[in-house]
């Protein structure tokens, strides 16, 4: 009877030793199914990013240079000033929308030059602008980032802003014959300082879609990118078929708050 209970105990034990090493053997991967690299030692596995919504502010600052393009004469350009602060609504799989308020200051210098009725006033007659432009920005764009490492990301933007004019002022100066005053004024062609929203001369609003890229490393970003103007800011042109689009591109920096 002692011995018919002493081989049931070592039976038991045998087989609660052998149970858990075939459980653990059934957890090995197979050899012809497993990753090429489950073996290796080196092997790091990826650690899954997980989504978390945020809204970082940011501080931005940088230059920003704009063009009023027509149809009949040169280009106009006007460089400046933009600062503001923005806002990132985090999204997943690395995108993001920004929006936010900046202020753009530029200045600009075109030269009119108009021929003369005499001979003599042939070399004389030039009209001076010197154009003082104050606008508030309200950007809308998607960014995507790519993560290069740790705190270093590269990233590439597109979407509409909305320009919303302020103040355009124009220092006017003249240097023209009495005879061509009195052309110009019978033109209706203004020759003296004149705020260029006021006297119905351009729409305020101003309506432009960009790209750009830039790179962010910890909380400082730099970016850059082009600005195409997509509606007409010519109020009152002195050719009615006459057009005109603003358009530029800025660099700047920000820093995240």
């Amino acid at each position: 009877m002692k011995i018919r209970i002493l081989l049931i105990l070592i039976c038991a034990s045998a087989f609660s030793v052998i149970l858990p090493a075939q459980e653990q053997k059934n957890t090995l991967p197979d050899l012809y199914t497993a990753e090429q690299n489950f073996f290796d030692p080196t092997r790091k596995d990826e650690v899954k990013e997980e989504y978390k919504f945020s809204a970082p502010w940011r501080l931005e600052v940088g230059y920003a240079q704009l063009e009023h393009r027509t149809q009949d004469t040169t280009a106009v350009f006007m460089h400046g000033l933009r600062l503001g602060a923005t806002v990132d609504f985090m999204l997943p799989h690395r995108f993001s929308i920004q929006t936010g308020a900046l202020f753009t200051f530029t200045y600009g210098l075109n030269k009119q030059h108009w021929g003369g009725i005499l001979e003599e006033d042939a070399q004389v007659n030039l009209l001076k602008h010197n154009l003082l432009q104050l606008q508030l920005t309200i950007p809308v764009r998607a960014y995507y980032n790519i993560k290069v490492k740790k705190q270093f990301n590269i990233f590439f933007y597109a979407g509409p802003q909305l320009n919303i004019g302020l103040t355009h002022y124009d220092l006017l100066k003249t240097d023209v014959a009495p005879s061509v005053q009195d052309w110009l004024d019978q033109l209706g062609i203004a020759t003296t300082p004149s705020e260029r929203y006021l006297n119905d001369e351009l729409y305020r609003t101003n309506l432009q879609f960009g790209l750009g890229a830039g790179m962010e490393w910890d909380r400082y970003r730099f970016q850059a990118g082009y600005d195409f103007g997509l509606n007409n800011i010519y109020k009152t042109p002195l050719i009615s078929t006459d057009k005109m689009h603003e358009w530029g591109w800025m660099a700047t920096f920000s820093y995240q708050l």
